[in-house]
């Protein structure tokens, strides 16, 4: 039977390109995307922006903005080579005051969704008469 797990410390060197890393942890889908973000400056090194090509260590501490989402995260291992999504994860430690800060957000937005955010696609047909029955009788002068 093939041991198809990856050892993140025995296959790798001392240094691995930051934009594999990303990938590999799982930070991103693609080496693409994760290149497209490392450029767009939502990757930083002691608030440094990064270039793809710059090569992290053991111990190195990342800010990587995903989204809405914000990870400040410590390089535990180094992997070029994806793997499942419990080897990504021992690849890194994600600091305590990230980690607080991510699931007081989560809660925020639970609690209070954005507006809006119910609403998905195009109007309905009877969505739209209504609307045009509003902007026809909406008149701002005779609200005051």
């Amino acid at each position: 039977m093939k041991n198809t797990q990856i050892k993140p410390a025995e296959e790798e060197s001392t240094s691995v390109r930051l934009d594999k890393w990303l990938w590999a942890a799982r930070f991103f889908k693609t080496r693409t995307l994760s290149q497209d973000n490392i450029e767009l400056g939502r990757v930083r090194m002691n608030g440094v922006r990064l270039k793809a090509s710059k090569d992290i260590r053991v111990g190195d501490q990342l800010e990587i903005i995903r989204g809405e989402e914000r990870f400040v995260v410590v390089v535990k291992a180094l992997s070029s080579k994806r793997g499942s999504a419990t080897v990504a994860q021992t690849l890194y430690e994600e600091t305590p005051e990230s980690l607080e800060a991510r699931t007081r957000i989560k809660e925020n937005s639970r609690l209070m969704p954005m507006p809006g955010s119910d609403y998905h696609g195009r109007p309905t047909k009877r969505d739209g008469r209504k609307i045009r029955q509003f902007m026809a009788e909406f008149d701002p002068s005779k609200d005051f």
